[in-house]
Order: C-alpha cells, then sequence, then structure tokens
C-alpha cells in the first residue's frame, strides 16, 4: 500500500488543517470498519439529518451522545446484571461500543431521542448568511451623464 506524505500540503496552506486531518484520518483508517451497531443516516429535510443508532438492550442511562472536536461521539456502556441469568440463546448483543461520526462544517446536533431500541439523533445544517450565495446588482451606465458632458463642451466653442 501507498504512503502518502502531507507536509507539502501543511506547509502551503493557512487555514485547511481540517481538510489535511480529514486526508490524513482517511488514508489510516483501517480496511476493516466496525460495523456494530448497525446504524442509518437519512435526510429528513433540505438541511436536516437523522442518524438512527440499533441499541437494542440499552437504556438511556446507558447511552452517551457528545460532540467534541467536529465529531460526534455515541458511546454505550451496560451497567453490570446484578442476577446471573443463564441463556440457552444470545442474539441480543449489549457489548460496550463506541461510535464516532465526523460532522461538516456548519453541522449542529440538535437533540437525541431513544425508543422501541433505536436512539436517534437529530442533525440541522445552518449556514451563515455570510456564506449562503448573493446577487450582486451591476450598475449601469446612464446615457443622460454623457449627454451633459457633450452640451458643455458645445457651448465652449
Amino acid at each position: 500500500m501507498r504512503s502518502f506524505d502531507f507536509a507539502p500540503l501543511y506547509r502551503a496552506t493557512v487555514g485547511f488543517d481540517r481538510v489535511a486531518d480529514l486526508m490524513d484520518r482517511a488514508l489510516s483508517a483501517d480496511v476493516a470498519q466496525p460495523s456494530y451497531p448497525p446504524y442509518n443516516i437519512e435526510k429528513t429535510a433540505e438541511n436536516a439529518y437523522r442518524i438512527s443508532i440499533a441499541v437494542a438492550g440499552f437504556t438511556p442511562d446507558e447511552l452517551s451522545v457528545e460532540v467534541k472536536d467536529g465529531a460526534l461521539h455515541v458511546a454505550a456502556r451496560k451497567a453490570p446484571d446484578a442476577a446471573e441469568r443463564s441463556f440457552l440463546h444470545r442474539g441480543i448483543a449489549t457489548r460496550a461500543f463506541e461510535r464516532r461520526f465526523a460532522l461538516a462544517d456548519h453541522v449542529r446536533v440538535t437533540g437525541a431521542s431513544h425508543e422501541h431500541g433505536m436512539l436517534h439523533i437529530e442533525l440541522v445544517r445552518e449556514v451563515p448568511e455570510a456564506m449562503k450565495p448573493r446577487r450582486i446588482e451591476i450598475a449601469a451606465s446612464t446615457p443622460a451623464a454623457t449627454a451633459v458632458i457633450e452640451n458643455k463642451a458645445e457651448t465652449v466653442n
């Protein structure tokens, strides 16, 4: 596998550290991504998204959702079971997990809810007014201004 040196990129850019870090992370990530727990990412409106994670067997108190360093961190730790139980078949995995989702610029987490074994995390993309496209009016020159100049030139003669 090839390895890339991004040192020249860091020297030639100002303010693009996050892009370079994202490229570093993408190239150095392990090929095998964890598949537990399963999750969906859906677009619910033009600038709204929802991440749904299957968390069967976990209570809301055992789940943790936090945003730090431009990433959404979701973790679960199962409290130790006081009563020992004997399972004939155990198909519901309640093992601890940690999932990270990189958030794009201007994406904010607005809330989280837990229902029917699913953790729903609501996200919204809020683009600042300064970054939204805006139309610039083009001023046209008025023929009246040129006519006044020509009239003055005629009176001088």
